[in-house]
């Protein structure tokens, strides 16, 4: 069933034109498809990244630099190929605060802190975690990103000028309507369609970038007056440059930093991660977690001292980029190349093209983004991953994608704990080898969860002077199941009875003999172990034949 689910989302992530690529890395038709696809991807990237520098409280700069330098660095050393970070929303809401109240000089520091979290983290190989993520989430966490993308277009469709930010983030504005709301939707809608057409009718251009090239020379011949990238900022700038924090070198300065240094490397690694795996379904890749950790580090490093706000992976300029067929750096390393054109020579050119454009391709991301094949595998899968899919998806769009996969791990620890707690049963029978001897085979894991349900399956006023405790369908997993072993085994002394344990597995073994509660004295046998003469005093379990 994992396997046919894994499928299905991986199909339904595949998206038609995404299979269809040559895998010719060093081909002029590959490099042509790679540069088309960075050269979307940075079209794309210009709106998103100056919205969030206004989210976090800063310069449009600012937001524009770290598109460009973490998704320069990310695209060289990343884990992998075809991912595209920059400046990213969930990262801008924890900033914002941040900003608000100390300054954009502590935000540069934050942003090297981070990086160094991060850094830690790729050295200490914790990106492997990601693999305790479970399935359930990793749909709820798409169908939630799906959903936060689609609402963060929404600011595209207010008067520009409108949108205040409130020191919690963008809010307020007017709505668009009439005449200008009905031409902002149409070509929205154009986009989607150029998108839709573009892969029937030729691939020699990526869909997305033809449907932002034709809507702009569209609206630019006619004369259009509608809501442009100049509208939300001037994105014209110079280069870079290598700028330390002006911040008090101090204790107390390290006490403001370091949560928020803390939430922000978190969050970062965990959308990078999820993503990674997102991308790695598509191209087919595995592995990278830990190189991913530290590209991602390095690249705030280098941020936080070249004036940018910092940065993750983003699933929707990633997704535009493996739908344009990118699949090699090429692609990543040319779309932050590009960017940095856009700042230094082509602000003018970039700031004429609609957003109307840029938000009919980000449409068309939300709906090959959601996991839609969800809505029909969660009434046939069970019930618990059913509701942490739903859960997961909530949180992410009511608070954030770190809380909302963590709440999800939890719910789902939990719910896998439950299961095998109640598993724990045992099948009696007599001894064939110990005459009179009544034997409980202890089927099911024994651990925190299960240690009442094991007490409760012995019978010990009814059972015989010797019994043998067999765990050959079972393990002994943690120390509730030490404790669990020893209080049955007080009860048997108590009742002047004698128990013995048998078929332990060999780590089981190293377990109990480590907690000082059993003594393995026969090597000929490791599979087989006797814990006998219960110390009532002492609550120690000692070996013997």
């Amino acid at each position: 069933m994992k396997r046919a689910l894994m499928a299905a989302f991986a199909n339904r992530l595949a998206m038609p034109d995404l299979r269809l690529m040559p895998d010719e890395p060093f081909s002029v038709g590959r490099i042509r498809i790679e540069l088309l696809a960075g050269l979307t991807v940075a079209l794309a990237l210009v709106p998103e990244a100056v919205a969030f520098a206004f989210v976090a409280g800063v310069h449009p700069l600012v937001g524009l630099y770290a598109a460009f330098l973490v998704g320069l660095i990310t695209a060289v050393f990343g884990g992998r190929p075809g991912m595209i970070s920059g400046a990213t929303g969930a990262l801008a809401v924890v900033m914002v605060a941040l900003v608000a109240q100390h300054g954009v000089e502590y935000l540069f520091a934050t942003v090297v802190l981070m990086g160094i979290l991060q850094l830690i983290a790729g050295a200490m190989h914790w990106g492997k975690f990601i693999r305790l993520v479970p399935h359930p989430v990793m749909l709820g966490f798409v169908n939630g990103l799906a959903i936060v993308i689609f609402l963060a277009q929404m600011t595209q469709f207010k008067v520009p000028g409108t949108v205040v930010n409130t020191g919690h983030g963008m809010s307020g504005g007017e709505w668009l309507s009439g005449t200008p709301l009905m031409m902002m939707l149409s070509l929205v809608a154009l986009t989607m369609a150029i998108i839709w057409v573009m892969p029937k009718v030729t691939r020699f251009v990526p869909a997305p970038l033809a449907g932002i090239g034709i809507v702009a020379v569209l609206v630019i011949a006619l004369g259009l007056d509608v809501p442009r990238v100049g509208d939300l900022a001037s994105i014209k700038g110079g280069l870079p440059s290598f700028h330390i924090p002006t911040v008090p070198l101090s204790w107390e300065t390290f006490e403001i930093i370091l949560p928020y240094a803390v939430i922000l490397a978190a969050i970062g690694l965990i959308e990078s991660l999820l993503t990674l795996n997102l991308v790695g379904e598509i191209t087919g890749k595995r592995g990278g977690a830990s190189q991913e950790c530290l590209a991602q580090g390095a690249a705030n490093v280098v941020t936080g001292f070249f004036g940018g706000m910092g940065g993750c992976a983003m699933i929707g300029q990633s997704m535009i980029n493996v739908k344009s067929g990118g699949r090699t750096r090429i692609a990543g390393i040319a779309a932050a190349l590009f960017l940095l054109v856009f700042i230094l020579f082509a602000s003018p050119l970039i700031e004429q093209i609609p957003l109307a454009a840029l938000v009919g391709v980000m449409f068309m991301v939300v709906i090959g983004t959601f996991a839609w094949n969800s809505l029909t595998i969660l009434r046939r899968v069970p019930l618990t991953d059913a509701f942490v899919t739903i859960l997961v998806t909530i949180v992410t769009v009511a608070y954030d994608l770190a809380i909302a996969v963590v709440v999800g791990v939890i719910v789902s620890a939990l719910a896998y704990a439950w299961n095998n707690a109640t598993r724990i049963h045992a099948v009696t029978r007599e001894s064939t080898t110990d005459e009179g001897a009544k034997v409980y085979e202890i089927q099911g894991p024994l651990f925190f969860g299960s240690a009442d349900g094991f007490a409760e399956l012995f019978d010990v006023a009814g059972d015989p002077d010797l019994v043998i405790v067999d765990f050959k369908d079972s393990r002994v997993v943690d120390q509730s199941a030490l404790q669990a072993i020893e209080a049955v085994a007080a009860k048997y002394e108590a009742a002047g009875k004698q128990i013995k344990l048998r078929h332990l597995s060999r780590d089981c073994h190293r377990l109990l003999t480590k907690a000082g509660h059993l003594m393995v004295d026969s090597d000929d046998d490791p599979d087989y172990a006797l814990a006998v003469d219960y110390d009532v005093q002492t609550g120690i379990l000692d070996g013997g034949h």
